[in-house]
């Protein structure tokens, strides 16, 4: 395949506004997380697990302000719709923001203690961590930290405006978005971090970098999902 690769650098250039608007959401982070760590009795050993939360946040809101969809049919919109909900879905199962309930799980297997507690919980992390909101039921698991749930929203708003943006047709717009390394890019950063067996020296740097390899592809996939590079024209 010959052509040349084009991009719009305007779209990733930030406004004297948009400069602004991020200037006062760190320093309201920073007086969050410095409030945070005088009121909570904790103790930090690893200071770069409370940036990457914000780090997600920041950038999920940069594209939310970045990114303004446009629908060239009722046609393309509804399956741009249909697409970015399975496809935010998708990462919450992955991402393990959603899980089988209780009932689910002892069918597979898994044992149930009487005393497990259920219903919702609301859990005092870090800020971006936290509060983190917990529900456990029959049928379905909740686990909804504010970093994940809201790069989560992000990816898929922007994988929305992607199908927009392919769909000359509904069909080219599906093909398009298959075709779209940087939409199945989490799925598989995620998916290959829990393939490594616990017990392993493979599991526990996998472990430990979890957070930053996480923080990376999420970075790269919004970079690509709203820059999409195209060669000759062509997504």
């Amino acid at each position: 395949m010959t052509g040349t690769l084009d991009f719009d650098a305007d779209r990733l250039r930030p406004s004297r506004d948009t400069l602004l608007w991020a200037g006062l959401l760190v320093n309201t982070e920073l007086v969050l997380t410095f409030a945070y760590l005088l009121l909570a009795d904790v103790t930090i050993t690893e200071w770069r697990y409370l940036v990457f939360p914000f780090v997600w946040i920041n950038v999920a809101v940069w594209a939310f302000v970045r990114t303004t969809p446009t629908a060239g049919s009722d046609r393309a919109r509804y399956l741009g719709v249909a697409i970015a909900v399975g496809y935010f879905l998708l990462l919450a199962y992955v991402g393990g923001l959603v899980k089988p309930g209780l009932v689910a799980h002892s069918h597979a297997g898994g044992t149930v203690g009487h005393n497990h507690a259920t219903g919702w919980q609301v859990s005092w992390l870090p800020p971006g961590w936290g509060p983190a909101v917990t529900y456990i039921g029959s049928f379905v698991q909740l686990t909804l930290m504010p970093y994940k749930l809201v790069g989560y929203v992000a990816l898929a708003y922007l994988v929305y405006d992607t199908v927009l943006d392919t769909a000359g047709s509904a069909v080219s717009g599906v093909l398009g978005l298959v075709s779209c390394v940087s939409c199945t890019w989490p799925v598989i950063a995620t998916l290959a971090a829990g393939v490594t067996g616990s017990g392993t020296a493979v599991a526990a740097a996998a472990s430990e970098w979890s957070y930053t390899l996480g923080t990376v592809a999420f970075l790269l996939t919004v970079g690509l999902l709203r820059w999409r590079p195209s060669f000759g024209g062509r997504l």
